[in-house]
């Protein structure tokens, strides 16, 4: 069966081109032109995958992200979006996609992007290659924690994860700092994930990119640092260790200093 996705976008030329675009590539597309309608479709008829411009007319592609998110739909979400900024980006994050293209964007980009957040969806592993989670991502060997590798700063098991002070249900995508619950989005959750699993190590751009997005968007990017900044901000706590590290000019580690 093809993988549905629906379109909300209020440019009749933007929204017609990526209808055209998204039929070709496989995908059944319901394309609509404003977010009541986004909406009424979403409940209606629930999508593999939402693609929601920011910028519409009455209810944005803003509020239809924290509506769904409200209501429970953890659907993946990719946004389309004009506004370049940081803060606007973080915006977006906020209320619940899990990633965006800024435009003008090139519709190989949103097709990765797309494929990106399905595999990471998919209850199979997403190339049917040992080794590959069923969210898409590569699995990391489990170090005994009396190892004396980097990776002894964790500890695992078939269904928690546990580092530098945090604890991570797989199962029920649920992570805590201490006792404090986290409120993470489904990207923020895997990349956490990933962070957690090498705790201690330290991990390159390109990896991290393979890893969670299944395709490095290059050098001038600013995809990764905006998703580390904002998972920074809903784990750092006033007077606490911080726990995710810059490595300038290589990537990011996880480690409690």
């Amino acid at each position: 069966m093809p993988q549905t996705v629906l379109l909300a976008e209020d440019d009749r030329a933007i929204r017609h081109a990526l209808e055209r675009a998204l039929t070709l590539e496989g995908y059944q597309v319901t394309a609509v032109a404003d977010g009541v309608e986004a909406l009424a479709q979403a409940h209606r008829t629930p999508p593999d995958v939402l693609l929601l411009d920011v910028m519409m007319p009455g209810i944005d592609g803003l509020q239809v992200c924290r509506v769904l998110r409200a209501e429970g739909d953890r659907t993946p979400i990719l946004m389309l979006t004009a506004l370049v900024e940081t803060a606007d980006r973080i915006a977006g994050l906020d209320a619940g996609a899990d990633d965006y293209v800024v435009k003008p964007f090139d519709v190989e980009e949103v097709f990765a992007r797309l494929r990106a957040l399905l595999r990471r969806t998919s209850p199979v592993p997403a190339n049917g290659v040992p080794g590959t989670s069923a969210d898409g991502l590569r699995e990391t060997p489990q170090t005994s924690p009396s190892s004396s590798s980097p990776s002894s700063l964790s500890a695992f098991s078939d269904k928690q994860i546990a580092a530098a002070g945090l604890r991570m249900d797989l199962q029920a995508r649920r992570v805590w700092r201490d006792e404090r619950e986290l409120e993470l989005t489904r990207t923020e959750f895997e990349l956490l994930e990933l962070l957690v699993r090498n705790a201690g190590i330290v991990l390159d751009h390109s990896t991290i990119y393979d890893r969670i997005w299944g395709y490095d968007f290059g050098p001038g990017s600013k995809n990764l640092a905006v998703y580390v900044g904002y998972l920074r901000r809903k784990l750092d706590e006033p007077g606490a260790p911080q726990l995710i590290h810059t490595v300038r000019g290589v990537g990011y580690v996880l480690r409690e200093d």
